[in-house]
């Protein structure tokens, strides 16, 4: 399956059309608690960085349950794309990583609360969303995807007319099928692989979110395949602070510039990414580097 190559022009087109203002883990970290001692996180408050480095640790909010973005292994150890980042960032700060399996639907809550720093959670830059959080400049781009079974494959939108989507709650697709596609029954889930034991269990007709998680997905599965493989516009993938946290924001910002001199995120790719995709992906139909798209 040549998915990736195929839709390396899809991305490319729409990426010239797009501008934004814009593993501590990986060596042996294990799932943290959803809450930190700080008391910040009774206040719903924010750290600055002088804050974060007084305490001697940073809190980053990855998935558990997104692989290869953000997932644990059978180990208990947090690996993927995601956490590769986040370990870099804590190196860079000169602090320990904690690191806080989040939902989809419960990513903007858990900077509101405090619970996190920051969120390394594949979270797709929306206006809605930059209305409660900050976002950061992007290291990733991604478009959405439909996953179904090789018995009825879905190769277009429209044919889930009528029919059951199954969704994640909280995530891009959720939103994009609610306001473009009203007649396609959307079947909700709070995590991944809860949404993936449905489609294999014939719970739905087909599958969406990001097009880069159900193209791997689809790779390991055999008996689905992505119909779908490029929808709605071309998005950036880009960390998230608490509102008003300028700091730390400024800080990440620099952080991104300052790492695209060693093409830190291709180096990521190769890391976490290409044993999954193999020969079949362009990564730079996925790679941002210093925040440029």
């Amino acid at each position: 399956m040549n998915t990736f190559k195929k839709i390396a022009s899809v991305f490319a087109a729409a990426a010239m059309a797009l501008s934004l203002a814009a593993c501590s883990s990986s060596n042996g970290s294990s799932a943290a608690s959803d809450s930190t001692d700080d008391s910040s996180a009774a206040s719903g408050s924010y750290r600055t960085v002088d804050q974060i480095k007084e305490s001697g640790e940073i809190t980053i909010g990855v998935f558990s349950d997104k692989n290869p973005f953000g997932y644990v292994d059978n180990d208990g150890t947090f690996q993927g794309y995601d956490v590769y980042f986040a370990d870099r960032i804590a190196k860079d700060l000169g602090v320990e990583l904690k690191l806080v399996p989040v939902e989809a639907a419960s990513r903007v809550e858990f900077l509101e609360t405090a619970k996190v720093d920051i969120i390394l959670a594949n979270f797709t830059v929306t206006d809605e969303r930059k209305e409660k959080v900050d976002f950061a400049l992007p290291y990733m781009k991604v478009a959405l995807g439909v996953v179904s079974p090789d018995s009825a494959i879905i190769t277009d939108a429209e044919q889930l007319n009528g029919k059951t989507l199954i969704v994640v709650k909280g995530t891009t697709a959720e939103s994009y099928f609610t306001e473009n596609y009203p007649d396609v029954k959307l079947q909700k889930y709070d995590e991944y692989n809860e949404a993936y034991s449905a489609l294999q269990d014939g719970r739905g007709d087909a599958f969406s979110t990001d097009n880069t998680e159900v193209l791997a997905w689809a790779m390991n599965n055999p008996g689905f395949t992505v119909g779908v493989e490029s929808l709605g516009s071309t998005d950036a993938i880009a960390p998230a602070v608490t509102k008003g946290n300028e700091t730390l924001l400024n800080w990440i910002n620099d952080e991104i510039t300052a790492l695209a001199d060693e093409q830190f995120f291709h180096a990521d790719y190769d890391a976490t990414l290409a044993s999954v995709y193999g020969d079949n992906v362009d990564k730079d139909s996925l790679v941002v580097e210093g925040g440029v798209m």
